[in-house]
């Protein structure tokens, strides 16, 4: 499925985990947003970690040959209260990160408040709001799995890029309220 479109850019939106890495795969076209394709890779949890990584490497690498994106973004790792979880969430995305570079795609970064304030409004909005506002932008007949609809707003965060803040590096500004703040 090429991009065929002229001016159109097709973003692969990356959502990693080790047991399930989430992707979306969006079209801007001007100020349009259109639904190309989601889902997830699924690992192992019955194989060894370097198996587990390349499940995650070869998938991604296959929605790559697949669905042939200009630019990719991934969601940023957070620190969360499981050390051991935090590691193991650190190589999935480093997988993911590989993947991608090894395909050519230059990769951009966000973090889950640049995320949901992109698609949401609020840096504080639950699972369940993301994925309403990834129906309600992309239009689509029915909701996507929480992590490909994540992925899809990680994509969608990237597409508004140039426009919302989406493109906004948190460094130099405040958290207040889920919201970033000058």
């Amino acid at each position: 499925m090429p991009n065929d479109m002229p001016g159109a850019v097709r973003i692969l939106g990356i959502d990693p985990g080790l047991r399930v890495t989430g992707f979306g795969v969006i079209e801007k076209h001007g100020n349009q947003l259109i639904y190309v394709a989601s889902g997830c890779i699924k690992s192992n949890d019955k194989e060894s970690l370097p198996e587990r990584i390349g499940t995650l490497f070869a998938g991604i690498s296959e929605v790559l040959a697949t669905y042939r994106p200009n630019q990719a973004a991934v969601e940023k790792v957070f620190v969360n209260v499981n050390p051991q979880s935090t590691l193991l969430l650190g190589q999935a995305r480093g997988a993911a990160l590989s993947a991608l570079v090894h395909g050519g795609l230059p990769v951009a970064e966000y973090t889950a408040l640049q995320v949901k304030q992109a698609v949401v409004g609020h840096g504080k909005a639950a699972k369940e709001q993301v994925q309403d506002m990834v129906v309600r932008l992309l239009k689509l007949p029915g909701s996507p799995t929480a992590d490909a609809a994540d992925a899809l707003a990680c994509a969608i965060c990237h597409a508004h890029g140039g426009q919302g803040l989406g493109a906004l590096a948190t460094a130099g500004y405040r958290v207040r309220g889920g919201r970033l703040i000058g």
